[in-house]
């Protein structure tokens, strides 16, 4: 007899059909939110759908989770003091593939998608381009298969808010965390216990070999929070793993008891201050402390956290390097190679030169730096006050360096002092970049320009001891939050031309080449666009009350404020640009949007001053009558992720114009060329290799190379001198420092008028009139739509080098020889989920 079934009915945390999805959000909003419609927020519906993701997510990372338990895989593991994921819940419905479904099912539940994405606060745990670049290293890692776990810091509190008050910048607490985050789950039971000060002492063990105890003033606790991180369309789900310091116990009942209530909680406070907030300035010698804690407690709650893992699956310690590659991001993490070494000799009582040789297989190191003075070094009266026991490896680590360093350059006293860990003629400082060389098995720089500059120049002479050690891995970004999230009117374009393979594979792309000279698509690409940047126009009037003109250049730097990246270069051609207008105000000009963002560290007195003049020159140029809406200019405040995603996509322009030979790379550049906009830059950075790939009739070209800056540089750079042969810019500067631009007040911008005048060390005065003259041809060649479109085509048909993908691939080959591990999604069966008696697992052995 036939069994007759009845229609199957989606689980409701697993499922994707529009009822179910609907059912499940209201699920949660009820049990979850502990909410019903009639007083539910806004915010209440986000976290429903937010729980609603976040359950499928879980059904693939437990699966992914209990996969490489199985198989005991080789894992990545990236350590980055900074990330920036953006918002999560968008990224997530693409990834997942299930953006249409939700919409659908938002709508027919009277809710409007896009208002609940405005809800998510955003993770503010970077500073910039770093702590992004972590970011698209998570998305590509786990849509290519590659076992990894990220692990950071939970700053409670991450980069600050910005506002601009009086055209100043002001920095607001940034408060992510106010509300909750759905998105992670904490791990307490997998809680770690990190030492802090005290000294140290040895002994001999009972086999008669000489260690040392490390005895701590201060223990905190590193308790983990788990994030899901979700590759696009595949199963596999890793773990960005961040720590939250905590006290070892919250409430000392003694102190109480004895009438000293602060006492009673003081060690608490202490401890979560440690966390409590992204890298403070750090000049004061208490940020100094801060940063250093901050850095050392995050990895070693990760080493612990990897060695127990390794342990668990009862592998011997010396195979650890074949279990985990650990990337070091910049030097912030290079504590780690001391602290596996200590763990190592005096926890596990592993024989030092074993333990070295684990170590240098283990680790890696990129460089993300190419000025000198942001090496990082540590005194050694902070470092050994704080890591006394460190101090002590560091120390055995050079002699034993060193040793061999003698050996290679017999009587080269210069030699070593080069080389070695400690900088004795600059106050007695560690130097974590020569760590990182000494104790990693790969040293890589992020594009090829900065790769060989670090071989020429920072790191030469680790390069001479170990060229077979250097490598370049030109950084990339993901195509998945950076074209198909912020920008679904050209990936629908896209998509229909040439189907969707390019979103996994971005080289694919180059089938739009072709379509370059078709009128028709021709038309649809600007189309596309118009909408994109009617968007943003959009946005700035309901935001700033500020109308733009969606048909002019919409002109942009949206990047952390520097003077190596020389905002103020871009200010320059606007006064110039005003000062045309001023002397002819019947000058045809192609109209023009310039388009600002970014945030100064609170410290950087400079960098803030230009935004002051930025903002300056705005209030005066978007209310003269001369003027006439030829420019417009406009600051968008508070700079980060989700604001970068409506600014990115409705870009004609994207000025890179850092002096040569001080950006590393760049992704905001990739980010800009991926929609669409042409690049105005220097040879700096990724700019060389995007010319290479999008051609260089199709890049805007100006200024000095990287050698011409250093030649120039050397024979004794006279920026007066520019100044006084050039007419335009002479204008340019008297206009800023007569006070036209600050109400009479000649003394406000003098600063940064000065100080270019009398020093610009990065060359600003000497690159003007190559970037007025390139600026000049970028407005001609506007004008002409057809092939401005064109141009626009080929750049983005030809960027796919520029993928994250990419550069993990090489990572995976090159570097951690790690290889993909397909997941299979097992149907999750209630049943199955309520583990008891002898199939219930250690909770420790959960690797994320």
């Amino acid at each position: 007899m036939d069994v007759q079934t009845g229609p199957q009915i989606e689980d409701d945390r697993t499922g994707f059909s529009i009822e179910t999805l609907r059912r499940a959000i209201a699920d949660n909003l009820y049990y979850i939110q502990g909410k019903f419609p009639e007083i539910a927020t806004q915010y209440d519906y986000y976290m429903a759908l937010a729980y609603t993701v976040r359950d499928r997510i879980l059904h693939r990372w437990i699966n992914t989770v209990k996969t490489y338990r199985e198989q005991d895989v080789k894992v990545v593991c990236y350590l980055s003091a900074e990330y920036l994921p953006g918002p999560h819940l968008g990224n997530n419905l693409v990834n997942l593939g299930i953006y249409p479904q939700v919409e659908q099912a938002v709508r027919a539940s009277g809710l409007d998608l896009n208002a609940l994405l405005a809800e998510e606060e955003e993770p503010g745990l970077g500073n910039g381009g770093l702590g992004r670049l972590a970011a698209c290293y998570m998305d590509s890692l786990a849509t290519l298969e590659i076992p990894a776990i990220g692990y950071g810091i939970r700053y409670e509190y991450g980069i600050f808010d910005q506002e601009i008050r009086d055209g100043w910048q002001v920095e607001i607490t940034d408060k992510w965390l106010r509300l909750g985050n759905p998105w992670e789950i904490p791990r307490p039971e997998n809680a770690v216990d990190v030492k802090f000060g005290g000294y140290t002492e040895s002994y001999t063990d009972d086999q008669g070999h000489y260690r040392v105890r490390w005895v701590p003033h201060q223990v905190v606790k590193g308790v983990p929070y788990d994030t899901p991180i979700s590759g696009y369309r595949v199963n596999t789900t890793n773990t960005l793993r961040l720590w939250k310091a905590e006290a070892p116990e919250s409430f000392d009942f003694q102190a109480f008891n004895l009438g000293d209530y602060y006492g009673a909680v003081d060690t608490k406070i202490t401890s979560e201050n440690l966390t409590k907030v992204l890298y403070p300035n750090d000049e004061p010698i208490q940020g100094k402390q801060l940063r250093l804690e901050q850095q050392y407690f995050f990895v070693s709650c990760s080493l612990q956290n990897l060695l127990k893992i390794h342990l668990l699956r009862e592998d011997p310690l010396e195979t650890f390097a074949d279990k985990f590659a650990i990337q070091l991001n910049d030097t912030h993490p290079a504590i780690g190679i001391a602290e596996l070494m200590r763990l190592l000799v005096d926890e596990y009582l592993i024989n030092w030169e074993i333990a070295w040789d684990i170590t240098q297989e283990a680790f890696a190191f990129t460089n993300h730096t190419l000025l000198p003075e942001a090496l990082e070094t540590w005194s050694l009266e902070l470092f050994g006050r704080l890591l006394p026991r460190h101090l002590e490896i560091i120390y055995e680590i050079n002699q034993r360096f060193l040793d061999q360093v003698r050996l290679k350059y017999l009587g080269n006293t210069d030699k070593l002092a080069q080389l070695s860990l400690l900088d004795e003629r600059r106050g007695k400082r560690i130097r974590m970049a020569h760590l990182a060389c000494v104790g990693s098995h790969a040293i890589n720089g992020v594009a090829a320009l900065h790769t060989e500059l670090l071989k020429t120049g920072v790191l030469r002479d680790f390069y001479e001891l170990w060229p077979e050690k250097f490598s370049n891995k030109t950084n990339g970004v993901t195509p998945r939050r950076w074209m198909v999230l912020i920008n679904p009117r050209l990936t629908q374009l896209i998509s229909r031309n040439i189907g969707e393979s390019w979103i996994k594979q971005l080289d694919d792309l180059r089938q739009l080449a072709p379509l370059a000279n078709d009128p028709s698509f021709c038309h649809e690409w600007r189309q596309v666009k118009r909408a994109v940047k009617q968007d943003l126009a959009d946005y700035i009037q309901t935001t700033q009350g500020l109308t733009i003109n969606p048909d002019s250049i919409y002109d942009v730097q949206a990047k952390r404020f520097h003077e190596y990246k020389r905002q103020h270069l871009n200010v320059l051609h606007i006064v110039t640009l005003y000062n045309r207008i001023k002397h002819n105000p019947e000058i045809e000009m192609t109209p023009r949007t310039f388009i600002f963002g970014g945030k100064a560290a609170p410290g950087y007195r400079m960098a803030k001053l230009i935004i002051k003049l930025i903002t300056a020159v705005g209030d005066a140029v978007n209310q003269d009558p001369d003027v006439c809406d030829r420019i417009k200019i406009v600051f968008m405040p508070d700079f980060n992720v989700t604001n970068s995603q409506r600014i990115y996509p409705a870009a004609d322009l994207s000025e890179q114009i850092s002096t040569a030979g001080k950006e590393a790379s760049g992704t905001g550049n990739m980010k800009f060329s991926m929609n669409g906009a042409l690049t105005i830059g220097t040879l700096d950075g990724a700019n060389i290799e995007i010319r290479e790939a999008v051609g260089a009739e199709n890049f805007y070209l100006f200024g000095l190379t990287a050698q011409e800056v250093a030649d120039l540089k050397a024979s004794s750079y006279n920026p007066r001198a520019y100044y006084d042969s050039n007419a335009a810019l002479r204008e340019a500067l008297d206009l800023i420092s007569s006070g036209y631009f600050s109400h009479g007040d000649g003394s406000l911008f003098q600063p940064l008028v000065e100080g270019l005048l009398h020093h610009d060390p990065y060359l600003v005065l000497a690159d003007y009139q190559s970037y007025i003259d390139c600026q000049d041809s970028v407005g001609q060649a506007f004008q002409d739509q057809e092939t401005w479109t064109r141009t626009a085509i080929l750049n983005v048909a030809r960027i796919g080098k520029f993928s994250s993908d990419r550069a993990i691939r090489e990572y995976c080959q090159d570097i951690w020889h790690v290889d993909p591990v397909h997941i299979k999604l097992e149907e999750y069966v209630q049943a199955k989920a309520a583990l008891a008696g002898d199939h219930c697992l250690d909770a420790n052995a959960c690797p994320f």
